[in-house]
């Protein structure tokens, strides 16, 4: 069965795009929920998202430090990615994760629970 990745709102649309356009299967949490996401909390997304297998990315680091958010994936030992950089344009996050889609791959088929910082040219495992 082929990987389905659930976009934190932070990713925004035109990196849904691209990677749609590299063969991924997104959902945006702005297909999913009204107004965009604004007010659907991390712990909220990430457990829906992981309810439907769908593994979350972010470019929020600090995801894997809070309580809340993390509970989802430890309970479902599950894996998340997050983007290391924040500041990256669009077409530098796109590029990135395409780069890892294979580490991705196998990272999620390995299980969890993880959460994993991904580089330029590699991912690693920052949590727990």
């Amino acid at each position: 069965m082929p990987l389905e990745f659930f976009l934190d709102r932070n990713l925004g649309r035109r990196v849904a795009e691209g990677l749609r356009a590299c063969g991924w299967t997104v959902h945006r949490i702005g297909d999913v929920f009204s107004d965009d996401g604004q007010d659907v909390a991390d712990e909220e997304w990430i457990a829906h998202g992981l309810d439907r297998s769908w593994v979350p990315l972010s470019k929020d680091g600090r995801i894997k430090t809070r309580d809340l958010e993390i509970q989802s994936v430890l309970e479902r030992e599950a894996v998340l990615f997050y983007l290391d950089n924040q500041q990256l344009r669009a077409a530098e996050m796109i590029d990135r994760l395409a780069a890892c889609r294979d580490a991705i791959h196998r990272a999620v088929e390995k299980g969890g629970p993880a959460a994993y910082a991904v580089r330029s040219d590699c991912i690693e495992r920052t949590w727990p």
